[in-house]
């Protein structure tokens, strides 16, 4: 015999789970994913695209391509889950349980990917190879200090952390202006990490073609950098939502998930600062 609370009753249906109508945004987000990663690879590598006798050079025209696909995908389907949820009433408590499982998958295995970077970062960085001198950071790079702007961007993101926290509890509470407050709070540091991380970028005196370090620096720090662009988009959605008034004290998974999320990149950070600009800088 299935079990059937109170969220099951009010929402109408006759079971506690939810079967998700067939949707086109999983096929237009990973198309709009390869598209990213393709414009990337094809922008770092100065490449070509030729057709026949005719060539192109996309530059970092499929980068904002992609980039632009990715956030529209992440918009419309975030817009239909949000109407399952908060219309249709379709999250059951089995299901809340179920999304919190898979958010949790998601960041795991957004963990593997920087995984890989830490990876290929300190391979370089313990074991120099000849080509290099045998020296880190290679002759002729030299890295932003690590107690100057990073040192910034690490308490902004240390702070926003806070904040984040703040609007979680809020929530819990059931104190709709705090959530507003902390969100928009959050989202302002979020933009300020963006605009140093930025800033840093256009006055380093190495890029991403500068060997070994250039290229383990910029795909570590700009993958985290794209991951603090889609939090701060992630907010933003849901600081629209609790204006609409769609978080309670027993529905705000939105508000949960997109906490997490950014812990996960408050964590990265920290690893990023301590490996790449303390350890790799000295």
């Amino acid at each position: 015999m299935i079990h059937r609370d109170s969220s099951v009753q009010d929402s109408g249906i006759p079971q506690p789970w939810h079967l998700v109508r067939p949707s086109v945004w999983p096929l237009l987000g990973a198309l709009a994913a390869g598209v990213l990663a393709a414009g990337l690879v094809l922008y770092m590598h100065k490449d070509k695209i030729a057709i026949g006798a005719l060539s192109f050079d996309p530059g970092f025209k499929g980068v904002w391509l992609g980039m632009a696909g990715v956030l529209a995908v992440m918009v419309l389907w975030w817009r239909d889950v949000i109407r399952e949820a908060f219309v249709e009433r379709a999250h059951s408590s089995q299901v809340k349980h179920g999304l919190h499982y898979g958010m949790a998958l998601f960041i795991s295995s957004e963990v593997m990917f920087f995984v890989a970077f830490f990876w290929a970062y300190y391979s370089a960085a313990l074991f120099p190879p000849a080509i290099l001198g045998g020296i880190w950071p290679p002759a002729g790079i030299h890295p932003p200090p690590p107690f100057g702007l990073p040192s910034l961007m690490t308490m902004i993101l240390l702070t926003s952390g806070g904040t984040v926290t703040w609007a979680h509890h809020a929530a819990v509470d059931g104190n709709r202006k705090k959530v507003e407050l902390a969100l928009v709070l959050t989202i302002a540091l979020g933009v300020a990490f963006t605009a140093c991380q930025a800033h840093e970028y256009a006055h380093a005196d190495f890029s991403l073609s500068s060997g070994m370090f250039g290229s383990t620096f910029y795909m570590a720090t700009g993958f985290h950098g794209l991951h603090v662009i889609i939090g701060t988009v992630f907010l933003a959605v849901c600081l629209g939502r609790a204006r609409l008034g769609q978080f309670s004290p027993d529905a705000h998974f939105g508000l949960t998930a997109a906490a997490w999320y950014w812990h996960f990149v408050d964590m990265v950070w920290l690893f990023l600062f301590i490996s790449i600009y303390w350890y790799g800088g000295s």
